[in-house]
């Protein structure tokens, strides 16, 4: 039996966890583990903050399906992964960050850049780990795999003092993860799904309600089986969009505050919803009172807890999303159930299809102005919706999922739950590394792209071709437009105009700049940007006082929607 230190182990555990690349930046209580992953073959991604280091490995997970890693010191090393932790974990992504601690003599005694990481990331992580004795290293790293990629995933810490890095035991790998009382339930009650079915024979308005839970599961193709098969509409969350395809007939686009005219009123006056790995979030149901309120709610979930927390349901089933989706096909195979030419809800459909062609999206195509919408709308054409788009937050990411329409799942990364400013180019980063073959582009607010435009050194330092298109309308946009409809116009703090050159920032990175201002721009920039085999910041100068439509006002009804 060979003696190892704690680095080692972690090293040795890492690789049995299959990691092939961590996210991080190094430190005075993590030099232990910095030195025997340089001896090792896991790739080192060296970002610029930290809090990049979360969003990379976050933006690695959501493309990969597999847990994100990353490693930082300890103190503010530790505490900047606060924010990348709180994405993750409201949006259910497996990530696990190892922090460094200060010795275990110290911890309590206000060392130099001590921070009690327990405390501070219990809200914000799904389970968290102080590791006090080398001996229990292996299987706490085991067991934060674990925890992380099964049941409804989410991110973990696990705080390493730096005593435990260097001390020497021998080692035994941990193969086996025994947790009491941590069993997710998979299996969907079959009594359940039989009232279930019941509801839908009896429908006659149902929809499809879909969020996150079916990517990260893995039911797409279960989702699109039991919509077609049915003839069931289908809207999505954000975190959901690419769950089913975007330019699918049955597809409806996404509900909510910025959701389509045609999601929202058939949520409203659907008299059966089915929502799958969805919860029901403020910005999806506005006036909860009044949301679906003609409907019986089936609501398959992994997290009971999430089961009428916002919305009361009428039939809960706990279980996997993709595991209860195959059961609800089984059941409906073995009842005879099946689509038709001319399903019971056809008039359903056909009013559906109406408010479709009446109310679609649709913006003010004044000529010779350059429109953000028109330039997201342009990036769906030259690439052939064939991107992987992550975003920012704010009016930004709001048009990009509105006019970019994502045909299959894990082609968006996006914060939802947090809605973080920032997110976007570090996660890019993160997906790029996870696709190297695939265009990679960040689609991004010219006030949010500041909040970790570093990380620009980054997609420079290691040749990862990721693209940046600014929608730059020199305001905070959605502070700006909740301002003008809500304030009075009263702009307090929300220009932005004091802003760097982008493109000459790119340069200045190592990276390409270019900019559009008119229309006729935007496609040569866009094809001179896809083509370049480097990081290019795109500088698209849009109207300024644009707006994001359609908007329910917080605490409305979905069916009070402001229009164009």
């Amino acid at each position: 039996m060979k003696k190892l230190s704690g680095a080692q182990i972690f090293v040795e555990a890492l690789k049995q966890e299959g990691v092939e690349v961590l996210f991080g930046f190094p430190g005075g209580a993590v030099l232990n583990l910095y030195d025997a992953l340089f001896q090792s073959d896991i790739r080192h991604i060296l970002v610029r903050h930290e809090q990049a280091a979360v969003h990379a490995a976050d933006g690695y997970a959501r493309a990969t399906g597999s847990v994100g890693v990353c490693l930082v010191t300890s103190g503010p090393g530790a505490t900047n992964t606060v924010t990348g932790l709180a994405t993750a974990y409201m949006d259910s992504i497996p990530v696990i960050v190892f922090s460094g601690q200060v010795p275990t003599m110290l911890i309590g005694n206000d060392a130099f850049q001590e921070a009690d990481m327990l405390g501070i990331t219990r809200s914000c992580t799904k389970h968290n780990y102080l590791v006090k004795d080398v001996r229990d290293l292996a299987r706490i790293i085991r067991e934060a795999f674990h925890i992380a990629r099964t049941g409804r995933p989410g991110p973990i810490l696990v705080d390493i003092p730096k005593d435990v890095t260097s001390a020497v035991i021998p080692y035994v790998p941990c193969r086996t993860v025994e947790l009491t009382g941590y069993r997710p339930t998979v299996e969907g009650h079959p009594v359940q799904i039989s009232r279930a079915l019941d509801l839908l024979r009896k429908a006659r308005r149902p929809v499809l309600y879909v969020g996150g839970g079916v990517i990260s599961s893995g039911a797409s193709a279960e989702l699109r089986k039991l919509a077609e098969g049915l003839q069931i509409p289908v809207t999505m969350t954000l975190m959901g969009l690419g769950a089913f395809p975007g330019d699918h007939p049955l597809c409806l686009g996404m509900l909510g505050m910025h959701g389509t005219c045609a999601a929202n009123l058939a949520i409203s006056g659907a008299d059966v919803v089915v929502a799958v790995g969805a919860r029901f979030d403020d910005r999806v149901t506005g006036r909860v009172d009044a949301f679906a309120k003609e409907a019986k709610i089936v609501h398959i979930d992994i997290d009971p807890t999430s089961i009428s927390k916002n919305v009361v349901v009428d039939i809960p089933i706990v279980g996997d999303a993709k595991r209860v989706l195959q059961q609800i096909l089984h059941a409906l195979r073995k009842s005879g159930m099946r689509s038709s030419r001319k399903p019971p809800w056809s008039d359903w459909l056909a009013q559906i299809e109406g408010w479709k062609r009446e109310k679609p999206l649709t913006y003010d195509r004044t000529p010779g102005e350059l429109k953000p919408q028109y330039v997201v709308e342009k990036i769906y054409e030259v690439t052939r919706g064939e991107a992987l788009i992550t975003t920012e937050v704010g009016q930004n990411q709001m048009w990009a999922v509105q006019f970019y329409r994502f045909k299959s799942p894990r082609t968006l990364f996006t914060s939802g739950g947090l809605g973080t400013m920032g997110y976007g180019l570090p996660a890019a980063i993160g997906v790029q590394i996870a696709r190297p073959d695939a265009l990679v582009i960040d689609i991004a607010g010219d006030g949010s792209i500041q909040m970790n435009i570093q990380e620009l050194a980054t997609a420079v330092q290691y040749r990862l071709p990721v693209k940046v298109a600014i929608l730059n309308n020199g305001y905070l946009g959605m502070v700006r437009q909740w301002q003008e409809l809500f304030y009075g116009k009263r702009y307090a703090c929300s220009d932005m105009s004091v802003q760097p050159d982008f493109v000459k920032l790119a340069e200045a990175y190592g990276a390409v700049g270019l900019r559009a201002e008119k229309p006729e721009e935007v496609v040569p920039v866009l094809k001179e940007a896809f083509g370049t085999p480097k990081p290019v910041l795109m500088d698209f100068r849009v109207s300024r006082e644009e707006g994001v439509y359609p908007m329910v006002p917080a605490g409305a009804p979905l069916t009070d929607m402001i229009l164009l």
